[in-house]
């Protein structure tokens, strides 16, 4: 029986996070042993330790932010887990699976290190984007192609992020696999926007602008916040709903204050009823200024609410601007906010259901996993293992 593990930075909420867990979730036990390593302190840390037959550990020096004494710790410990498991699993395959940009650089290396006999990288999106300084983006784009050496598979969750692969000269279309960012797409499809607005406590009547996301610099919470000042302008009623926490959330709670928004906002914190929340939105809006796919758009898609949202990466992929929902150059906040106005007054409207059945099939988490272990079973064939029997 082959071993997977999987190696991911923190376990916050997050849809690579969540992605990652369902996987090793619903991964054939009679075909692999499932390891997980990650950094310590994540949310979702609990959920990881309930999944049956996992072996989770935490790496406490695995941190998001460079630091090159505890990187350099990291890898050390990575490498001696991995070496851990090669010696338990005797003589069966090892693949390593790693996730994020940070445990993807040093877990590959790691793996590199031990030894495996597989190595795959989950791209949910870049390390490097267009918003940092020239030399810091060439530092990390150096970093990925550096990796991407010990690298036999990349999995991408958008075609967008296989184009920048390619640009930037990180891997060859042929070294990277395109599976969506899974959900258990009939919840979403069957929220409850009565619920929703009964847990928001407010009343059917009042048009709602809400967004579900970290509060972290690629999501931009604070352009969410100044395209809610002018909307709440020319719309009095309108109110604005933030479900998600993160670093920045107290930023945002001192700028309502100065902007005297707080009468009209709601932050939620993280909650588990995101389909019925989102059902209770008028509008979805969504700032990010970088993305991979970002698996809350199809959400809110099936949900019945039209998406403004910025046009990044994965996001363009799935939106159809001026059908299901527009599409706003990043930091336009003017732009996003005339998007937002329109929908909530009826000057425009749009039918974000229109291509429904496509995202139920294109997004369902049950195949995302099933494409994954046809891909493990694939590379193990190119290294001579045999296929792992079913269970």
């Amino acid at each position: 029986m082959a071993s997977v593990v999987h190696i991911i930075t923190l376990l916050e909420w997050g849809g690579a996070q969540e992605n990652t867990l369902h996987t090793i979730r619903e991964l054939d036990p009679g075909k692999y042993g499932k390891v997980l390593l990650s950094g310590r302190g994540g949310m979702l840390d609990a959920a990881a330790e309930r999944i049956p037959a996992c072996r989770f550990r935490r790496v406490d020096s695995l941190v998001r932010e460079v630091r090159p004494l505890s990187d350099l710790r990291t890898f050390a410990s990575l490498t001696a887990a991995l070496r851990e498991e090669k010696r338990r699993t005797d003589d069966a395959p090892l693949i390593v699976h790693t996730h994020s940009s940070k445990a993807g650089i040093l877990g590959r290396a790691a793996a590199r290190a031990a030894g495996a006999d597989v190595v795959i990288h989950s791209l949910h999106g870049f390390g490097f984007h267009d918003g940092q300084p020239p030399a810091v983006r060439r530092f990390y784009v150096g970093l990925e192609r550096a990796a991407s050496r010990w690298t036999d598979m990349f999995v991408a969750v958008s075609e967008e992020n296989i184009r920048l692969g390619e640009r930037e000269k990180i891997f060859p279309r042929d070294r990277c696999r395109l599976i969506r960012s899974g959900f258990d797409t009939a919840r979403f499809a069957s929220g409850s926007r009565e619920k929703g607005r009964r847990l928001l406590g407010l009343p059917e009547e009042v048009p709602v602008v809400g967004t579900v996301a970290v509060f972290k610099p690629q999501k931009a919470p604070h352009d969410f916040m100044e395209v809610a000042r002018r909307v709440a302008a020319n719309l009095p009623d309108a109110r604005f709903v933030m479900v998600g926490d993160g670093a920045l959330r107290p930023e945002v709670e001192r700028a309502l204050e100065r902007e005297t928004l707080n009468a009209r906002f709601l932050m939620t914190g993280w909650r588990e009823e995101i389909p019925d929340l989102l059902r209770a939105f008028d509008v979805f809006l969504l700032t990010s200024r970088w993305e991979g796919l970002p698996k809350v758009v199809p959400q809110a898609l099936l949900s019945g609410v039209p998406v403004v949202a910025t046009a990044v990466d994965g996001t363009r992929e799935i939106i159809d601007d001026g059908k299901d929902g527009f599409l706003c150059p990043p930091g336009d906040v003017e732009a996003m906010a005339d998007r937002v106005a329109a929908l909530l007054s009826g000057a425009t409207r749009l039918d974000p259901s229109y291509k429904r059945d496509r995202l139920m099939s294109e997004f369902d988490q049950a195949e995302m996993v099933r494409a994954q272990e046809r891909l493990y079973e694939e590379l193990l064939a190119r290294k001579g293992f045999p296929c792992p029997p079913s269970s």
